[in-house]
């Protein structure tokens, strides 16, 4: 059963983690159905990530190579890094600061509930309100444009907002095209999420003993594989269609969630 829920946590997380429907309000629900909570579950929730995180940096391993080795392109080297800090740092500032009290008070369905609701109101609006666009490539992100998606990325430190979704509606308000803020997006979560699951790693990962790697593993490698495919089918769909039906998703998942679970 261990293993059978680590697989399907594994395709929750993979499929969830880059689209505008949150990952962590949907493991979140999912932990309380399958009865996969406690530290050792939050902790494997962690490890899970990191495979999805490991499916973008495969999937624009050209653009992280030219953040260590820099090219002609303007999104690489210090510039590439220092775009991606300042995206970073609000998030992980107020993450730090009231980590405790989001955990407290955020991590429990009715609040993910509320949390989605009020994401797809966002993308209702977004989408419903013509804007000029001024920024189609990752070459022409600029210092302004990189931390006002960090300030939108404030948003998804409420659990079921969906860190995604607050980062592309913001870099849309800012002027970014839908599929640059799609792609900017992905790649400016791995700085913030790596930083986030290693400190989280660090702090717990006593808590697990060598029979516990088989489940984490398994975990692993079927988030990679389902972020993996997520993010390149999201790529392609939004060429063909906007964010309404995440929108649409999230409304009716939060109505599913006050209706059938308690807290």
């Amino acid at each position: 059963m261990d293993l059978l829920k680590s697989i399907i946590m594994g395709i929750i997380e993979g499929l969830t983690e880059f689209l505008p429907i949150s990952s962590t309000g949907h493991l979140i629900i999912a932990g309380e159905l399958l009865k996969f909570t406690g530290e050792k579950a939050k902790i494997f929730e962690v490890v899970i990530q990191l495979g999805a995180i490991l499916s973008v940096v495969c999937i624009y391993w050209e653009r992280f190579l030219g953040l260590i080795r820099p090219s002609e392109k303007k999104f690489s080297g210090i510039n590439g890094l220092y775009l991606l800090f300042l995206t970073s740092l609000p998030a992980s500032i107020l993450g730090l600061l009231f980590e405790k009290t989001i955990k407290q008070y955020l991590f429990f369905p009715k609040s993910v509930a509320m949390a989605l609701f009020v994401g797809a109101i966002m993308i209702f609006i977004v989408e419903g309100v013509r804007k000029t666009e001024k920024y189609e490539s990752l070459d022409e992100i600029t210092p302004y444009l990189a931390l006002g998606i960090g300030l939108f990325q404030c948003l998804a430190l409420w659990p079921g907002f969906s860190r995604s979704a607050a980062t592309i509606m913001g870099g849309m308000i800012l002027g970014a095209n839908r599929k640059l803020a799609a792609e900017y997006s992905f790649i400016a979560a791995v700085p913030i999420m790596v930083g986030a699951t290693s400190l989280e790693l660090f702090k717990n990962f006593n808590i697990f003993s060598s029979n516990d790697l088989v489940i984490l593993t398994v975990g692993f490698v079927v988030s990679f594989i389902s972020a993996y495919v997520a993010v390149k089918g999201f790529i392609h769909l939004l060429g063909k269609t906007t964010l309404r039906p995440f929108g649409v998703y999230r409304i009716v998942l939060a109505i599913l969630v006050v209706i059938f679970m308690k807290s």
